[in-house]
């Protein structure tokens, strides 16, 4: 047992990229897997402080140590691919590409602006959600990696590589997308989610691996939760931005935007009921509590929580009724908590 399944407990964007990218160091993994399509964005930051907004490579493939992974149940949306192997300057033998893995094409992303799904349910419109319906409903024109020809030089069968390295001993990280409160399966907001599993377990099938194989299921979850802008659900006790800035004791007025969209973020409090619900559904072995950052501005990037983190630290373990192992205070650092992993 060698893998590690770094997922999300809320709605996305609660930092997985930064989580996924720490523990491939961490352990020293061999390969980092990315899952699902283009409809999310991982932020994270190099060593020399450069900013990369990844939708397709997993975050950890920029240390250029790893090799990146693009199994069969990915969504690929070539030219934002191509860019982000431009932008990262990966090389070809650290880049593979399951053969499987179906393609985005154009059609799939006017068909979901066709169906107005963005006013509809809050899409990206990455065409990820068409794609998903064609290769289920077996259409005559889907195209997967491995008929393409600008991706021939990464193609390779996934499935063998990955466990050839199991074999060897070898550790293997899985970057899931989005959050459980997203899972297309087990939502209690549908329509409001995604098109996929955003579960440990539907991660894992996309990559083609067994669940004896798994070995550490990594769940972030962040202080003050958040769902895409405009109707994308129900939220309980969803605040702004302004609110948000206050409390922190930020001088300035702080906001986020999506990746995909570059649309302004909808926030809420921290509620209890949708992180126990992932916990009981993934069962994670660690708990990762980002941006703790906004419960106190004085103490972003520190390495050392304030009081006022401590106190809210404590609130969420006696809500959740799990303990944290790792708090985040920015943008690429951890802060263990007395973890024993």
């Amino acid at each position: 047992m060698a893998v590690s399944i770094v997922i999300g407990g809320q709605y996305g964007s609660e930092g997985k990229g930064k989580v996924a990218y720490l523990w491939a160091e961490k352990i020293g993994a061999t390969a980092v897997v990315r899952v699902g399509g283009a409809n999310s964005g991982h932020t994270v930051y190099s060593k020399d402080n450069n900013k990369y907004a990844m939708r397709m490579l997993p975050t950890a493939s920029i240390q250029g140590n790893m090799t990146a992974v693009l199994p069969a149940g990915s969504y690929i949306d070539i030219p934002v691919l191509l860019e982000e192997i431009k932008a990262t300057g990966i090389e070809r033998d650290n880049l593979k590409i399951d053969p499987n893995a179906m393609i985005i094409l154009e059609k799939h992303k006017q068909e979901e602006q066709s169906r107005s799904m963005q006013e509809r349910i809050g899409s990206t419109l990455s065409g990820t959600g068409a794609a998903v319906i064609d290769r289920a409903a077996r259409s005559d024109d889907v195209i997967f990696a491995g008929d393409v020809p600008e991706l021939a030089p990464f193609i390779d069968d996934t499935k063998e590589y990955l466990r050839n390295l199991l074999k060897q001993g070898k550790h293997i990280v899985i970057e899931g997308t989005q959050g459980y409160g997203l899972s297309n399966y087990h939502t209690r907001e549908y329509p409001y989610a995604t098109s996929r599993d955003t579960t440990a377990a539907g991660f894992l099938a996309e990559t083609g691996l067994s669940p004896f194989d798994v070995d550490h299921i990594v769940m972030t979850i962040r202080a003050f939760p958040i769902r895409v802008a405009g109707n994308s659900g129900t939220f309980a006790e969803e605040i702004d931005w302004k609110q948000v800035s206050k409390e922190s004791g930020s001088k300035e007025y702080f906001e986020e935007k999506t990746t995909v969209t570059h649309r302004v973020r909808r926030v809420a409090r921290f509620t209890p009921d949708i992180v126990k619900e992932a916990i009981l559904v993934n069962r994670p072995d660690v708990i990762v509590l980002n941006h703790l950052d906004y419960i106190d501005i004085s103490h972003q990037n520190v390495k050392k929580l304030s009081h006022k983190q401590e106190e809210f630290l404590a609130r969420v373990e006696k809500e959740i009724g799990r303990k944290i192992s790792y708090c985040g205070t920015g943008t690429m650092n951890l802060i263990e908590m007395g973890a024993d992993i």
